[in-house]
């Protein structure tokens, strides 16, 4: 693609992260242009997430539920952003809060990650059933829910900042669900971590997400040896390439994988 068309593509990018796909959003938003009144519209379907949790569950557990969710955007700002009860209470545990993730899971509310302890078809076999991420249904009620401001969102210039990493994960995997798609990541015995693991007819390809331009990393050419992947994919903001078996997808492009 042209890098003129690249970059006004990033800029659609950009406003999607604050509009989302919710389509009384994305209504609003194509007739006035506005993100204020965009996050009206989503601060009213929070307030009918928080009604059905308490019309479909017991009062004790409603409570469960609102703070699980509460909780995403605190799950998502730590350096290893792998789901944590004892983040949504001290003393937390699945006993008390697995019921309440997944309810709010078949809600459809928020998208479940599950960890691979290896890369070998098929890889739901080798799902880590106690470890997980937990991402929001729609990034722009993570953008909403997070109080990030807007500019930060909206300005190219990169910012160092483990949560707009964090968001485009969370971007990513509201593609991939969108297309069926089972969400599994990898980490190894040590630091290295892919962020999504896909299982398609070429084999097993590891997809990394990076926020910005910088793609240096040992963890994709790390997974594709051990598990003979035939190539790997980088989400960034990088223009559509190809080089050392790596496919370089631009962030607004992740619905293509």
């Amino acid at each position: 693609m042209s890098e003129a068309l690249h970059a006004v593509a990033l800029d659609y990018y950009r406003q999607y992260m604050i509009v989302g796909g919710m389509p009384a959003a994305v209504t609003s938003f194509v007739d006035t242009q506005s993100f204020h009144d965009v996050q009206l519209i989503q601060n009213g379907i929070i307030q009918q997430y928080i009604a059905d949790m308490s019309k479909y569950a017991t009062a004790a557990t409603s409570v469960k539920i609102r703070a699980c969710y509460n909780s995403i955007p605190a799950q998502l700002a730590k350096e290893n952003n792998k789901f944590q009860y004892k983040i949504v209470q001290r003393g937390g545990t699945a006993t008390i809060f697995g019921e309440s993730i997944e309810w709010l899971q078949f809600a459809g509310i928020v998208l479940k990650c599950q960890k691979l302890e290896h890369g070998f078809i098929p890889v739901s076999a080798y799902a880590d059933l106690s470890n997980f991420k937990l991402y929001m249904g729609d990034i722009g009620m993570l953008t909403l829910h997070s109080r990030i401001p807007l500019q930060v969102l909206l300005s190219p210039v990169e910012a160092d900042n483990i949560f707009l990493g964090s968001m485009a994960e969370n971007y990513v995997a509201q593609a991939l669900a969108a297309k069926g798609v089972d969400l599994f990541y990898w980490q190894s015995e040590g630091k290295a971590e892919i962020d999504f693991v896909l299982q398609n007819d070429d084999g097993v390809v590891p997809v990394e997400v990076k926020k910005g331009y910088l793609n240096r990393s040992r963890s994709l050419s790390l997974f594709a040896k051990r598990y003979h992947s035939p190539y790997a994919i980088r989400i960034s903001k990088k223009n559509f390439g190809f080089e050392n078996d790596v496919k370089s997808v631009p962030l607004y492009a992740a619905f293509c994988i």
